[in-house]
């Protein structure tokens, strides 16, 4: 027969292993800070955000304890910016857009892509070519006027170094890198350009071309044959490709559906008022 205090012990035991676990959702507090709760939630998000190689190999009791010891330092810290500056509450409403547009187009990349898109994709990269294209290695001064193509023109003619002048005269990014276009297929240039690109012969030096962007001198440097890639060597690339369509697209449509009022009269030059935002 078990002794009084045993029968207690053993009964006692029983009562506290049949008793239900608590359930536990993303509500349930974690801790307090001056009356302020720090939620199972919180912590899981926190640990979500966390570099996964940062803490590989941290046993859960480990993490569990450095993420509650700083969110406490955190609560405890923020909570002497009580009240809030003006500051301070616009800083927070930026960063709480930032992080909810960021959370919707995670979710909206973070969809596979499907055969057929990446497909698609491909046949938009490569327009369907199966046998080898044409590419270009060409540079280009591009000034405003006609009047200002023909002279460096000439100049070119009487020996002057096509670079140079392209770092002295043309008028868009290239001009720093000698007119310098790198390597591209025809049909990524306007018609003109392309017209006159395919008409050159290597080194030679195009007469003055009109597109919507100005008059342009075109130097052909090079040409070259490429086979388009096989579909799978690049379907990581084009899953890439995908799902930044795919964010662009939903960030088009939500601004098409938005009803955006902009409030007139207002001088670009209050940007520098920071005293509206007080201390």
């Amino acid at each position: 027969m078990l002794k009084p205090f045993l029968a207690v012990s053993v009964l006692l035991s029983g009562a506290v292993s049949a008793l239900p676990v608590l359930a536990q959702d993303a509500d349930t507090v974690v801790a307090t800070v001056n009356g302020e709760t720090i939620t199972l939630g919180q912590m899981i998000a926190m640990r979500q955000g966390l570099d996964a190689q940062a803490t590989q190999g941290l046993p859960d009791s480990a993490l569990w304890d450095l993420m509650l010891d700083q969110m406490i330092r955190q609560t405890a810290v923020a909570q002497a910016a009580q009240p809030l500056s003006k500051r301070d509450t616009a800083a927070l409403e930026i960063e709480k857009r930032a992080y909810l547009a960021g959370s919707v187009l995670e979710k909206v990349a973070g969809a596979e892509p499907d055969e057929a898109e990446l497909k698609a994709a491909y046949d938009q990269a490569f327009g369907g070519q199966t046998e080898p294209a044409v590419e270009y290695n060409a540079a280009h001064i591009l000034v405003k006027t006609k009047e200002e193509a023909e002279a460096i023109a000439k100049q070119l003619e009487e020996g002057a170094d096509f670079g140079q002048l392209a770092e002295e005269k043309s008028t868009d990014n290239s001009g720093p890198n000698k007119g310098d276009l790198g390597w591209f297929q025809a049909g990524q240039m306007v018609q003109p350009f392309a017209d006159a690109v395919k008409a050159l012969d290597k080194g030679q030096v195009s007469a003055p071309v009109e597109t919507q962007f100005g008059w342009h001198i075109i130097k052909l440097n090079d040409t070259r044959e490429v086979t388009p890639p096989a579909f799978d060597e690049v379907k990581e690339q084009l899953a890439v490709q995908v799902r930044r369509d795919k964010v662009q697209a939903e960030i088009e449509k939500r601004l098409a559906d938005a009803k955006v009022e902009k409030t007139e009269g207002l001088a670009p030059d209050l940007l520098n008022k920071t005293d509206l935002l007080g201390e």
